[in-house]
């Protein structure tokens, strides 16, 4: 791995992620091969890139990369740098797509898994050099959220991907050891376990619950981690403070928290309660209302980054 540098990339999978990492990657002046699988996929590729490139102009993100729509898979990895994989989140489907990959590239070749549950170890079980794999997971949309989680074996490739993901403004966090759902999707599950138990409970409807999290903690959250908001919450005294005076009933809220089971009754409970607070707009219509708050949340922060 003495390449420094990553040129070319080839994104394998343009569905919601693929494609906006290509994005991302055209935004800021790459070469891109792009493959999928599904043709329909790939003929609506150019078009859906095209809204996502205006939103990062937005950002000022105005870098013009060459795209490539391969209809060939080895015409896709071939001399490709970095391969940001994007794979449906089935375990046998990647490591099939890895052996594929292994096959038409040098050892040289990094392998970077948009997973969002998978651990490394699971992934790389049957590669021949598994030490250029890592886990690099978005959020969603990643040419709009910054987050990238980055684990791997190898502490030097580790750093050059950090550095690549950085140098397209990318908020990069590289877990010490490996865990299922990385360290964001286990924030986010945690809360949303929580949510659901609430309405299993009939404590609050779906609506209130998600207002009082966006109005409420959701608005801190975006300027600042929750170990830094409870700094705050102890006043003078900081974190400290807190865990001194108010880490008693934060134990007790934490005893009271649920572990709510899926039922068909609660699905049917929260899907109502979804598409009642949704009030007819369809998928798309939320995607870009949300996209749109996302860039001028983006554009805030800048001004008044802590």
């Amino acid at each position: 791995m003495a390449n420094a540098r990553f040129q070319r990339i080839a994104v394998l999978g343009c569905g919601l992620v693929g494609a906006s990492w290509a994005a991302l990657f055209l935004g800021h002046g790459y070469t891109v091969a792009a493959w999928d699988p599904d043709q329909a996929t790939l003929d609506s590729l150019r078009s859906r890139l095209s809204r996502s490139l205006r939103q990062l102009r937005r950002l000022g993100v105005v870098g013009r990369g060459r795209l490539a729509v391969a209809r060939d898979f080895g015409a896709a990895v071939d001399n490709a740098d970095l391969i940001q994989e994007n794979a449906p989140e089935r375990i046998d489907l990647k490591r099939g797509l890895y052996r594929d990959i292994e096959a038409a590239v040098g050892p040289l070749t990094l392998i970077a898994a948009s997973t969002s549950s998978f651990v490394w170890s699971d992934l790389a079980k049957g590669m021949r050099h598994g030490e250029r794999l890592l886990t690099a997971h978005p959020f969603n949309p990643p040419h709009l959220v910054p987050l990238v989680e980055l684990y791997g074996p190898d502490a030097g490739l580790v750093r050059r991907a950090a550095a690549f993901y950085r140098g397209m403004g990318k908020t990069v966090v590289v877990l010490k050891k490996e865990a299922t759902g990385h360290i964001a999707n286990r924030l986010a599950s945690a809360l949303w376990r929580e949510a659901v138990h609430i309405v299993a409970e009939g404590i609050a409807d779906v609506k209130d619950i998600d207002d009082a999290l966006v109005d409420g903690p959701g608005l801190r959250w975006a300027i600042m981690g929750a170990h830094m908001t409870y700094h705050l919450g102890g006043g003078a005294g900081g974190i400290a403070a807190y865990l001194e005076h108010l880490g008693p009933g934060q134990e007790r809220r934490w005893q009271d928290l649920g572990t709510p089971r899926l039922t068909p009754a609660l699905r049917r409970r929260i899907v109502e309660g979804v598409l009642g607070e949704a009030g007819g707009r369809t998928i798309a219509q939320l995607e870009r209302q949300r996209d749109r708050a996302l860039i001028e949340l983006l554009l805030a922060r800048r001004r008044r980054r802590i």
